[in-house]
């Protein structure tokens, strides 16, 4: 854990010094981490978790999915399935939050990650998003958009 500790603080001193943010902004802002329950999630999770403990700030853990109705399905029936699902998920892998002394929440969202986290950049006081490399593997035009436009530090977990 110190090694990841140590690429956190240099990441952040750079970013702070390169755009002349005080530490203190980052501090009271919330850490969104982007989820999709697959096992390198969960190691970006913990990243995120680590994060949020140093810096001392909220937490806001991410899952996104595609809405695709299903044949004798209504959508209402289907989102409802697919966010039930998630909750089971998400309670799954908990544990990794519990205990940490952070504050924390969970959302389910229709869309794409990269729209819903550019959303919740417009909305919220967002002070870094934490997110799994793969994202850039399974959609890199997507990925490279997203961090051209999006005017906090991103965190990319190996």
């Amino acid at each position: 854990m110190i090694k990841l500790r140590n690429f956190f603080l240099e990441s952040f001193y750079v970013r702070i010094v390169k755009e002349h943010t005080p530490f203190t902004t980052y501090m009271s802002k919330t850490i969104l981490c982007t989820i999709d329950f697959s096992a390198s999630s969960r190691h970006t999770l913990q990243c995120a978790v680590s994060l949020a403990k140093d810096l001392q700030a909220h937490l806001t853990v991410l899952y996104t999915y595609r809405l695709i109705r299903v044949k004798n399905e209504e959508v209402v029936e289907g989102k409802k399935k697919i966010e039930a699902a998630a909750a089971l998920n998400f309670a799954a892998i908990e544990e990794v939050l519990r205990g940490e002394g952070i504050s924390y929440d969970f959302k389910t969202e229709v869309g794409f990650v990269v729209d819903r986290i550019e959303a919740f950049a417009k909305e919220s006081s967002l002070g870094f998003v934490v997110i799994d490399k793969n994202m850039n593997v399974n959609n890199k035009e997507a990925f490279d958009e997203l961090i051209e436009h999006l005017q906090v530090p991103v965190v990319i977990v190996p």
